[in-house]
């Protein structure tokens, strides 16, 4: 466990490490309770690094064995978090001796066992916990790894690059690319292969390994297949081809993310790798492609190219974010992508940007960097890359990632590295542009608009809040794509992209016969959030005329988003335009269905909470969820009908196919059957939940059930069904606090965490229950407080066990101060608890302390 009291490391403050690493080789010697790693590595001055003379090395949890330098003792000083030894200021060759024990590793960080298997997790500080060393990413070395293990748990033994020699109960592998110590991995246990290869465009052949346990070899094949596409792809869009011979993925079932890049060797929690139409949704399908993509692309966006220390991991997960988005669009469709996208950065890191979490995509500082795995790295780092490729355009693009790769393959880079190329390769000042790196928060634009002689006018103003630590800011770059449409549909004018550059700016568009209206934030060209007087009959006419498919969606939201307003503050009816506009898009066909099935669906009641906040009411989390009951009801009678006659036109006539066609009429009728289930009784989710020959199927109609009358025989029948599954019960255990009322949610979760099949150590497990309450908005903010004080009560029992995971739930309460006096007391009083709780790690102490907004 880490200590709370932790100073700050800050980005002014980063200086190279004095010495090179020349060659790393490790032996492993495999023991539950004493583990043994024997390191031998060869250090020479860094030219570039402060004075060589004192070796300073860091080490978590390590009982020292041995440590000699030329073969001499070292004369070595070991405190809690390293140790530091005088050294030669020429080259020399360290080898050291640890002993730790990986069965009682519970934070899961650095090597540790899930259920027999021995698995590493090093990023981001993981493996100075498995020996000495200099755990920062801008220490790049070669490394060669001999495990030993008993053969009998242990037959298979995996680490990075490619396998060299083996023997019974031993395996040597070799990297010989250098990489950071975060990117080393080790897995051993009693695993099975599924096995295929790869053709790489210049010929090469790549075996391809995905491992797993005894039993679930079947539900490798779409994993697979992503992993192949991936990689075509990559060879394809960026020119990046694989380079081992070797490429392995490992599924565990105790894992604190979603996957891990180590070099020749993912590890996956298995939730992301494992899938057959029974136990698999076709969301499921469509996050192990999107992953198995991320963590592959990685290859060449964070392992050739790495970043030069923590406060620059934008560099790796932004654009590596931005690719697998691209992969995906490519591979399904780049509008729903998009919307999906866009809802996903709203609903995390707007939130995020305008709270007490606020930081820029690159921060300044941190306490443990583990607490910067963010919406705001990951999700808004990716929309930076997406506007700067928007601006530049796609050969300029194209140009500047070829530049990147040809001039910083095997470098630890900054954020400064990857600018100047763009700089370079397109000729354009990216000066101002490094705010959206620097800034904080959502910036907001407004608009307002004039029509006079035929010219319109467009004038815009910019400004971003004050956040932690940036009281001012300057005005950004935001590129805002624009088109003109005439009063019957037509464009005036295609998409055009503005730039806007200063607080205030205007531009004009002549020769428009009639006054236009405009189709703004077209394909949602930057993370803004936009502001401009418009009527319900303008927004309903961008629903139906609108070209651009993301605006299309957004008309129809914006337009939701105004009923439900007027639901909860004046207990008004949903006026005619809505429904009118929403019965066309539901009886177009020649909208994606799933586009369609987005279209029908209503904001979350998180979204209305901070809409209501954006526009100066404090929001009711019950009055929001009893708001969109009525109102998803009032849906099903007006389009009762059209509804039906959909959902039986895309019963589907054959066997279960993930493909994305099927995936999305699927999606169109379990949205058709969950607005029907609120006026039929449930009558055709319990035929649908007695037929489902697939999880999709099955689980759409089980969640109808439960929100329509508990859903008590179903759900013991899925639980009987289920219950040897441990992925598949995950999402029973989640779906009952979801969908629970309000009133009763947090007595659903207190109950369910008294399961027996209820693993609390288990990230996936945990965050089903207590991270199921806190995305049951009105559940968990319901009256009294209970759902508070679960959450805390896990919290505090959870830090201790596993960090990580505890500190990342606390943002559950990270929008705190948005909500009435008596919530806001009750949410404060159960973060001072949590902050109160003796040895408190670092981890949790600096996440609550920032929700509180300590200085």
């Amino acid at each position: 466990m880490k200590e709370a009291a932790a100073r700050a490391v800050h980005l002014k403050d980063y200086a190279p490490y004095p010495y090179l690493l020349d060659d790393v080789s490790l032996q492993v010697r495999l023991d539950p309770k004493a583990t043994r790693v024997v390191s031998q590595i060869r250090f020479s001055p860094n030219p570039d690094g402060p004075a060589a003379g004192t070796l300073r090395l860091d080490g978590e949890g390590l009982r020292l064995i041995r440590a000699t330098i030329d073969g001499a003792p070292a004369d070595v000083t070991v405190d809690d978090h390293g140790l530091t030894c005088p050294a030669p200021a020429t080259a020399f060759d360290w080898e050291c001796e640890v002993e730790i024990a990986p069965a009682d590793n519970t934070a899961l960080e650095g090597l540790y066992m899930s259920n027999g298997m021995y698995c590493t997790q090093c990023e981001a500080e993981g493996f100075r916990k498995i020996t000495y060393y200099p755990d920062r990413p801008d220490v790049m070395a070669p490394f060669s790894v001999r495990i030993e293990a008993d053969p009998a748990t242990c037959p298979v033994l995996l680490s990075n690059g490619n396998p060299t020699v083996a023997g019974d109960g031993w395996a040597e592998w070799q990297d010989p690319w250098p990489k950071p110590a975060y990117l080393f991995a080790l897995v051993a246990g009693d695993l099975v292969r599924h096995a295929d290869s790869f053709r790489t465009l210049s010929g090469r052949e790549v075996d391809l390994g995905i491992w797993v346990r005894p039993g679930d070899e079947g539900k490798c094949a779409y994993a697979m297949d992503a992993l192949k596409r991936s990689m075509a792809w990559d060879e394809a869009e960026y020119g990046r081809e694989y380079d081992l011979n070797t490429f392995n993925i490992v599924a565990v079932d105790d894992f604190n993310m979603g996957a891990m890049e180590n070099k020749g060797l993912n590890i996956f929690n298995s939730k992301y790798v494992l899938a057959s139409p029974e136990t698999a949704t076709d969301r499921d399908y469509e996050m192990i492609e999107g992953i198995i993509a991320h963590e592959y692309f990685h290859n060449w966006t964070g392992n050739r190219i790495t970043c030069r220390d923590w406060f620059q991991l934008c560099l790796k997960e932004g654009l590596t974010v931005f690719r697998d988005q691209q992969f995906s669009g490519d591979q399904r469709s780049h509008a729903v992508k998009r919307i999906d996208d866009v809802l996903t950065l709203r609903a995390r890191q707007f939130r995020e940007d305008n709270g007490p979490l606020s930081h820029p995509v690159r921060p300044e500082s941190y306490i443990e960097i583990n607490n910067f795995y963010t919406a705001t790295v990951y999700e808004k780092g990716a929309e930076v890359i997406g506007m700067l490729r928007r601006l530049v355009g796609e050969e300029g693009y194209r140009a500047a990632l070829d530049l990147y790769f040809d001039r910083h393959d095997g470098q630890a880079c900054t954020i400064e590295d990857w600018l100047r190329v763009f700089e370079d390769a397109t000729g354009r000042d990216l000066t101002q542009f490094k705010r959206w790196y620097t800034q904080s928060g959502t910036p907001r634009l407004s608009v307002r608009e004039d029509y006079t002689d035929n010219v319109y006018r467009l004038h815009f103003r910019q400004e971003t809040p004050p956040t932690p630590g940036q009281p001012e800011k300057g005005p950004q770059v935001i590129p805002v794509a624009l088109g003109l449409l005439a009063p019957d549909g037509s464009e005036t004018m295609p998409t055009r992209v503005l730039e806007i550059t200063e607080t205030e700016q205007s531009f004009t568009f002549p020769g428009q016969e009639t006054r236009p209206i405009p189709s703004l934030l077209r394909g949602f060209s930057a993370p803004v959030i936009l502001t401009r007087q418009s009527t319900a009959e303008e927004r309903a006419f961008l629903l139906a005329h609108d070209t651009d498919p993301f605006n299309k969606w957004e008309a129809g939201r914006t337009l939701a988003k105004d009923v439900l307003s007027r639901m909860v503050t004046d207990d008004a009816a949903p006026g005619p335009d809505y429904l009118s506009a929403l019965r066309r898009v539901t009886q177009d066909d020649t909208l994606d269905p799933a586009f369609r099935a987005l279209a029908l669906a209503l904001p979350s009641d998180d979204d209305m909470a901070q809409t209501l906040t954006d526009s100066g009411v404090t929001p009711d989390p019950l009055a929001i969820w009893t708001a969109r009951e009525k109102l998803s009801l009032r849906i099903a009678e007006e389009l009762s009908a059209v509804l039906g006659d959909l959902y039986d036109a895309l019963e589907r006539p054959g066997p279960y196919s993930p493909d994305p066609k099927a995936a999305n009429a699927r999606a169109l009728r379990q949205t058709a059957l969950g607005l029907l289930s609120r006026i039929d009784g449930g009558t055709r989710a319990q035929k649908q939940f007695a037929a489902a020959d697939n999880m999709t199927d099955e689980l759409g109609a089980l969640a109808c059930l439960i929100r329509a009358d508990g859903g008590d025989e179903a759900t013991a029948t899925f639980y009987r069904r289920w219950a040897d599954d441990r992925l598949v019960l995950d999402k029973w255990f989640a779906l009952q606090v979801g969908y629970a009322a309000p009133a009763d949610a947090a007595d659903v979760a207190a109950r369910l965490t008294q399961h027996p099949a209820f693993d609390w150590k288990n990230p996936n497990r945990f965050r089903s229950v207590i991270g199921g309450l806190g995305g049951n908005h009105a559940g968990f903010h319901a009256a009294g407080g209970a759902g508070y004080e679960l959450v805390a009560d896990w919290l505090i029992r959870l830090d201790p066990v596993n960090p990580q995971t505890a500190a990342r739930m606390t943002t559950l309460f990270e929008t705190w101060h948005r909500y009435d006096a008596d919530r806001r007391d009750m949410m404060r009083a159960a973060l001072e608890r949590i902050r109160a709780t003796r040895g408190l790690s670092r981890d949790s102490a600096e996440m609550v302390g920032r929700i509180l907004g300590d200085a």
